[in-house]
């Protein structure tokens, strides 16, 4: 399908996500009062003394758009980066990390858009079958225990682990549902729809195996797959880690506070070097209601947190689950917004919430090992305003494959000391903008940082505690990942939306300005607020991950090429892609950064683009592909043999109006009506 020129679009609210996206995913969140109301500095307030080196940024930004917009043609030739192949071999290679290919141009296609040297398929789809007795998916024969084993709704996080032979297990969270989509107007009663909606939350894991295309994957006979599985809102967790049995974790159903049932609200996530996935709780808030008072006790928690303390009709789930009642139940809320922990190898294990990696709208967490054997993760807050976090084991990782070991390892997270990030805009970076940073200690497993708080209140109250130590507020921080090949770590900053801008409007503001294009070739207009995110550099003091100090840089401030705030590392405005609403990153072997979007403002479907982080390809952001109108890009994931890109295709036509008898998009056009799916792309 050829790619069709941008339609006429208006200033969008939320860039190109929905009224709808924003209702069923995070409840309106950027329609609410921002939830930290702390006067602590900002990321903004940190970079707006570099105005004054703005010069050499704006003499390289004019016209540089244009040829970009108009095409994005063939790559224009570049010094090779030290890990490059010839031009000839790069374009023909498998290999994703090192292969040249035409970038996508920008466009609003009801598909998958490969750049045209790679194809991709469809691995599974929503209703697909998994576990054995699954029935085939039906979409007017729908019931909750159907879907409780079959493949669940808006796939995100997309991990793959080696299985034996041609094998490996796909793991994926499913974070939200839109009933407008996914049930003929009529055929089920309210209280069927929520709770198949409630069977279709969760995560899923999926035995794959290569198919006959280099780098493709099938899905295996789920009926022989002993490692299927799908985990719902029913499945039972156990609590690990400092916070287990607290009694703000008690409830009348679990007097001991050591386990809940089910997950929901899962965004990213991480594979851990020892084999199992994290899997991070975000949105939990509007998944709760109060049919009546709820218990002071709570209040100064729950507003932090974003719960509501009144009937709300987002989700409606106390209708047929009385524990989402806040006013009947309120220590449950507190049992959801941490850190999953799930072994994919042991299907009959019971998954873990990890208390000790602290309580907050975690859109994931990613564990590199330190150079002194401690497993670190980093983790974001993605809330406009919210923090940076890393954890640091107290135990160290043991190497080898033994079942001792690896008990051992699975240990790691339960102990150790739980940190949040504070920057300072000094200057010290050796990008356009930068600084330095300090890692402020909350607490460890067995001492409080924080006066007048416990090591359990630490965890269960994160946020409240990271409030008292004056860390920085950030522009929703999502995926935060170390990068295995040079240490550093990447933190996408989605966007924000509604912060405003007090520049003058003869400036430009770099980062609370952005560029909505109408139409391709026509004039760009500025519009207010971090529209467009940005992607911070991270470096460990020393390079070592269990520092306390680092330094940062603005590695990328998105955006059109022509727009005069953005930046892409110092590269050649004139041969990158435009990009939009970073979200999800991953790395591959070479060690390049891929970025996928979530809510471009520039007026196209979101997609995948690759980073070289080094070398004089440093910053070339390429478009990889795009995906379905409508759709959001998540995962990512690059095989380990470089020759397969997993995407998750998460929320296809979900637009403002679209119903199931009305879609805006069909993909993946098996049926008149869209279904979220896994894809993989690899050479043709």
């Amino acid at each position: 399908m050829t790619p069709q020129p941008l339609p006429l679009i208006s200033s969008p609210r939320h860039g190109s996500r929905s009224l709808a996206t924003c209702h069923y995913r995070c409840n309106n969140a950027c329609d609410a009062p921002v939830p930290n109301e702390t006067d602590h500095p900002a990321m903004r307030d940190l970079v707006e003394g570099a105005l004054a080196r703005r010069s050499l940024l704006k003499g390289s930004a004019v016209g540089a758009g244009a040829l970009v917009l108009a095409g994005l043609g063939t790559a224009s030739p570049a010094a090779a980066a030290p890990n490059a192949l010839s031009a000839k071999d790069a374009r023909s290679t498998p290999n994703v990390g090192r292969a040249s290919f035409t970038p996508v141009a920008p466009n609003r296609v009801d598909a998958v858009t490969n750049a045209p040297e790679f194809t991709h398929n469809v691995v599974i789809r929503w209703g697909d079958p998994v576990e054995a007795g699954a029935p085939r998916f039906d979409v007017d024969a729908q019931t909750p225990e159907a879907q409780a084993k079959q493949f669940g709704y808006n796939n995100d996080y997309v991990g793959v682990l080696p299985l034996s032979g041609r094998q490996s297990l796909l793991v994926t969270n499913h974070e939200y549902t839109d009933e407008n989509l996914m049930f003929p107007t009529g055929a089920y009663d309210d209280a069927t729809t929520k709770k198949i909606a409630m069977a279709a939350h969760g995560m899923a894991v999926v035995t794959i195996e290569g198919g006959r295309a280099t780098g493709s994957w099938v899905r295996a006979d789920h009926r022989r797959a002993e490692h299927n599985r799908r985990i719902t809102v029913h499945t039972p967790f156990a609590f690990e880690g400092p916070a287990a049995g607290h009694e703000l974790l008690r409830t009348a159903d679990d007097p001991t506070g050591r386990t809940v049932l089910g997950t929901f609200g899962n965004c990213a996530g991480g594979t851990t070097p020892w084999g199992t996935v994290l899997s991070g709780e975000e949105n939990v808030n509007g998944y709760f209601d109060a049919s009546g008072p709820v218990d002071p006790a709570n209040a100064t928690s729950f507003k932090r947190y974003g719960l509501a303390t009144a009937a709300v009709t987002n989700r409606g789930w106390s209708s047929v689950d009385e524990r989402f009642d806040l006013a009947k139940h309120p220590h449950e809320a507190y049992r959801f917004g941490w850190v999953v922990e799930l072994d994919p190898y042991e299907p009959e294990s019971t998954p873990v919430k990890q208390t000790m990696l602290g309580r907050f709208k975690h859109e994931g967490a990613n564990v590199i090992i330190s150079r002194s054997g401690h497993a670190v993760a980093y983790m974001g807050d993605d809330e406009r305003g919210d923090y940076l976090y890393k954890f640091v084991s107290a135990d160290t990782f043991r190497k080898g494959g033994s079942r001792a070991a690896r008990s051992h390892n699975k240990s790691l997270l339960t102990r150790g000391t739980l940190y949040v990030a504070r920057f300072t805009g000094d200057g010290t970076g050796d990008g356009e903008y930068g600084g330095a940073g300090t890692w402020v200690a909350l607490t460890s497993d067995t001492t409080s940082f924080v006066p007048g708080m416990s090591v359990a209140e630490v965890l269960i109250n994160t946020r409240l505690a990271a409030d008292t130590v004056s860390p920085t507020k950030m522009d929703r921080p999502e995926d935060v990942e170390p990068n295995p090949v040079n240490g550093k770590v990447y933190a996408a900053l989605t966007n924000n939306s509604n912060r405003g801008t007090s520049y003058p409007t003869d400036e430009v503001n770099p980062l609370g300005a952005s560029m909505t294009r109408p139409a391709l070739g026509a004039p760009l207009r500025t519009q207010s607020g971090n529209r467009n995110g940005y992607v911070l550099e991270l470096e460990e003091r020393r390079g070592d991950h269990t520092s306390t100090s680092f330094t940062w840089d603005l590695f990328l401030v998105c955006g059109d090429p022509e727009a005069p705030e953005t930046y892409f590392a110092g590269y050649d405005k004139s041969r990158v892609s435009p990009i939009s609403c970073p979200d999800n990153v991953a790395f591959d072997k070479v060690g390049n950064l891929w970025i996928s979007t979530d809510g471009n403002v520039l007026g196209s479907n979101d997609g995948l683009f690759r980073v070289p982080v080094d070398g004089p390809e440093r910053g070339r952001v390429q478009q990889f592909l795009t995906v379905p109108y409508g759709a959001e890009t998540c995962g990512p994931l690059v095989t380990d043999d470089q020759l397969s890109v997993f995407v998750a295709v998460q929320h296809p036509g979900e637009t403002d109006g679209a119903t199931f008898e009305a879609p805006t998009s069909t993909w993946p056009h098996t049926d008149g009506f869209p279904r979220p799916s896994v894809v993989v792309s690899y050479r043709t």
